[in-house]
């Protein structure tokens, strides 16, 4: 209650800055903002939630643009090709280039969507489109789909975040007009878990207590002063973070809790070991969690590099579909790979066989969750220019995801200034891949 009466006399910004930098100085904490999400959540009223196949995403973004013909769209003997070859597949009838021998063997957990297209051919634009739905606006900044789940769902665990990005950047995740406690909790690189979740060490348990109660003389004298409004959400902040730092589910995000064989198997390398800790936070009730894979933005040299690419991809997604199902937690966790949009089909040979963006077509895919795998969604042409065949718009790629998790995709939330949002704008759910 004091500390709900020092934050009164803050406006909205001021309230967050002093929560997260109390957090810091007093517990040691560096990342807090989600931790009031469920007053958050409860604060704006209930959501008409429909029945779900999938309860947890992890979802894989590939920043920077994977081409579509070197990966899960391959058109053998087209000059478009190059010189990436086909494979077959667990799956009959699927086929994925030479580069994902291992996930090749778990392909009929697998659904290929090769019929994606975007309206947006740059980066920042792109990247915000198929995490959101929206266009980019200067106006305006939209939630990501992890928001929406944690605002409409709420948490399965109320000690750990319900979103957490592994190895993103600027405009990737985020809360967008949501509270800030919908914020996406950010994890550098995966070996190093959470860091500054503890007290430090130079602190004392008594010199801590006696921080806390210095704090509350100050409260008790700020509030003398200036008005009182409800802010029960910041007041929770600060309270699970005191819970937080003596909570057993930290270890959730210590991955060197896991055998060797089972590190090993999804790879040495940040994305690798991302899948690992994105493993475990659903295992431990965290329900969206978002590894990113960078350098995909092939301009030059595209061949050369989908060599070094694609093989980490390869081994962690075999490796965490193989794992999921070994734990039983495919059927309740849908895997999403996805990236901003396509390569060029045409190589272009003055940039050492390189490849140009290309939104018009291009590859994602979905595991678990209820989707039917062992199949391919969409068609483009013959050498990969033109979709033919059963379109998916990136809206409608957010609408399937959405529909697994049973939100509402008609159900309206309000910005700050007003207007009215859904979940995936007007996507409609792919409802043959389930």
């Amino acid at each position: 209650m004091r500390l709900r009466q020092y934050l009164n006399g803050f406006d909205s910004l001021s309230r967050r800055d002093f929560v997260a930098g109390a957090a810091k100085s007093l517990l040691g904490l560096g990342a807090v903002p989600w931790l009031g999400s469920i007053a958050a959540a409860a604060e704006e009223g209930a959501v008409p939630l429909l029945p779900a196949t999938a309860r947890n995403v992890i979802y894989l973004y590939m920043a920077g643009g994977m081409s579509h013909l070197d990966t899960f769209d391959t058109k053998p003997g087209a000059a478009t090709q190059g010189p990436t070859e086909t494979i077959g597949t667990k799956a009959d009838g699927v086929r994925v280039s030479e580069h994902f021998p291992l996930l090749a063997g778990q392909m009929d957990k697998v659904a290929l969507v090769n019929s994606l297209s975007s309206t947006q051919g740059a980066h920042a634009q792109g990247r915000y489109f198929m995490h959101t739905g929206y266009q980019l606006r200067g106006t305006i900044r939209h939630p990501s789909l992890g928001a929406w789940l944690e605002r409409m769902r709420g948490r399965v665990n109320t000690t750990l975040p319900g979103h957490v990005v592994v190895g993103g950047g600027a405009g990737m995740a985020s809360n967008g007009f949501f509270d800030a406690a919908l914020t996406p909790l950010p994890i550098g690189d995966p070996s190093e878990g959470l860091v500054n979740s503890r007290r430090v060490q130079h602190v004392s348990e008594e010199q801590f207590q006696d921080r806390v109660h210095r704090l509350e003389r100050m409260n008790e004298s700020f509030s003398k002063k200036y008005k009182a409004r409800s802010l029960d959400d910041y007041a929770k902040v600060y309270e699970e973070a005191l819970r937080l730092m003596d909570s057993k589910d930290l270890a959730s995000f210590d991955i060197t809790d896991e055998p060797e064989n089972v590190r090993a198997a999804y790879g040495d390398n940040r994305f690798g070991q991302g899948c690992l800790l994105a493993r475990r936070l659903v295992e431990r009730g965290v329900r969206f969690v978002e590894v990113v894979s960078g350098g995909w933005d092939t301009h030059s040299e595209n061949f050369d590099r989908m060599g070094d690419l694609c093989p980490p991809v390869d081994r962690a997604l075999a490796a965490l579909l193989a794992d999921l199902e070994a734990r039983g937690l495919l059927e309740e966790t849908l895997v999403v790979l996805t990236t901003e949009f396509g390569r060029s089909p045409d190589i272009v040979t003055d940039r050492a066989q390189g490849r140009n963006h290309y939104p018009q077509a291009f590859s994602g895919l979905l595991a678990g969750g209820g989707i039917r795998g062992g199949q391919v969604y969409g068609k483009t042409d013959a050498e990969g220019r033109k979709i033919i065949e059963n379109p998916v718009r990136v809206e409608d790629f957010n609408a399937t995801i959405a529909y697994a998790l049973g939100l509402p995709l008609e159900f309206q939330l309000f910005s700050p200034s007003g207007r009215p949002f859904t979940v995936a704008h007007d996507g409609k759910p792919v409802k043959a891949l389930f």
